[in-house]
């Protein structure tokens, strides 16, 4: 019989409820908005298929989604970050989930392909797998696809460089280019979320130890922020000029990771691109040298190179394996090399994923309305939208701002003095 959905033990649903009922209070934005959809069915008759980290945030937005008309499936966008209980409490919604932690990669695709065949009129991704997988094992959905959203850089990454061959068939928004997605989920979202994975995987201390950060975009500045904030002495590898430059004039050091890799007590990587630290750097560090990767994909930390180098290793904790050189020299990875925040922890605070998953919802609104009108490509959100999830969250911490007078707009509208 088909139940569906695919979820490791439909009985753990009421935690999964518990969990979603909690970061519900903390996403004021969100229940908003959901508040609306509820009223409007904006999304009535349409169905969205989404590939997104299966947690109690994801859970929220899933079901505002539901309560704007939508049918919803959903599948994981990483094997190791789904919530068990949190999946089985959205089948009990009555969500259409595939996904459960410690998927195969074999799995993984399977259950991209289950919350596809819905024959979805708009997706919402999460590292861009699921429109990929559309442009190339599926490709008999697209011309039913009105259009996409994606939620992270290293998506939209993916997107612009299939936009540049002339590969992307459908108009996607980059949700994570929006003011109020990269400002605040990006910095001070995955600031917080890297070091409480870190901190929960290991027990360890950050005062004192020297952190290198790699990469020093948003989600770099907001991890090298937090560790400074922490106690840690701070290094960021960079291989952009500019950024190299503007975490210099933040006060952070700057080196090649050739130079890093002798000094480190704690990794972490945040570029978005491969082999980021490789054998050349395992072999040069210190014995308990702690990796952690913060980008989406597990491509960052050559595990491959940490495989091949490691005479044995063992898991000494739950996310924590142990890989001994042949010199005696112990390395330490984190979740598997995989995203430390959502492997090792709860991911981004609720309140951080209210502006992030209301952009999202908004977006799909947006796209359910004028997506036909849209080329296919690559696309910004409305200027209109960001400003309307910024006005209600500081609306929401309680937070006035001042207003342009006419003769302040007239004047920063004209040309003449």
């Amino acid at each position: 019989m088909d139940t569906g959905y695919r979820v490791r033990d439909i009985s753990l649903a009421p935690s999964g409820a518990e969990k979603i009922n909690w970061v519900s209070r903390f996403m004021p934005v969100l229940r908003r908005i959901g508040e609306r959809f509820r009223e409007e069915r904006p999304l009535e008759g349409l169905k969205v298929a989404a590939c997104l980290h299966v947690e109690m945030k994801t859970a929220f937005l899933a079901l505002t989604l539901q309560q704007a008309g939508a049918e919803v499936s959903l599948a994981a966008s990483n094997p190791l970050t789904t919530q068990d209980d949190v999946a089985a409490a959205l089948a009990e919604e009555g969500v259409r989930v595939f996904a459960w932690r410690g998927e195969t990669d074999e799995e993984y695709f399977e259950n991209i392909d289950r919350a596809l065949d819905v024959r979805p009129d708009l997706v919402i991704d999460d590292g861009a797998d699921m429109i990929a997988r559309l442009h190339s094992h599926r490709t008999e959905l697209l011309d039913g696809v009105v259009g996409a959203t994606e939620e992270t850089t290293t998506g939209v990454i993916r997107l612009r460089a299939m936009e540049r061959e002339g590969a992307l068939r459908i108009p996607v928004v980059a949700v994570n280019d929006a003011l109020c997605k990269y400002l605040f989920d990006n910095r001070y979202g995955t600031g917080q979320s890297t070091w409480d994975g870190i901190m929960r995987a290991t027990n360890l201390l950050i005062a004192g130890k020297s952190v290198v950060v790699a990469g020093y975009g948003w989600v770099g500045r907001g991890i090298a922020m937090r560790a400074r904030g922490l106690g840690a002495r701070v290094i960021v590898t960079e291989v952009d000029p500019i950024r190299a430059l503007e975490a210099a004039m933040d006060g952070f050091e700057v080196m090649p990771m050739s130079e890093a890799a002798r000094v480190g007590d704690i990794f972490v990587t945040a570029t978005g691109d491969v082999d980021v630290i490789t054998a050349e750097h395992f072999r040069v560090m210190k014995d308990g040298a702690i990796l952690a990767n913060a980008g989406h994909f597990n491509v960052e930390v050559s595990v491959e190179d940490l495989e091949s180098a490691a005479a044995r290793k063992r898991r000494v904790r739950p996310c924590v394996t142990e890989y001994e050189m042949s010199d005696g020299r112990r390395l330490y990875l984190l979740g598997e090399g995989r995203l430390v925040n959502l492997v090792c922890a709860d991911g981004h605070p609720a309140e951080i994923m209210d502006m992030s998953f209301s952009l999202q919802a908004l977006a799909v609104e947006y796209l359910a309305r004028r997506g036909r009108d849209l080329n296919p490509g690559v696309h910004l959100l409305p200027r209109e939208i960001d400003e309307r999830v910024a006005r209600i969250k500081l609306e929401s911490m309680g937070i006035r701002i001042d207003e342009l007078t006419e003769e302040q707009r007239r004047y920063i509208e004209s040309w003449k003095l």
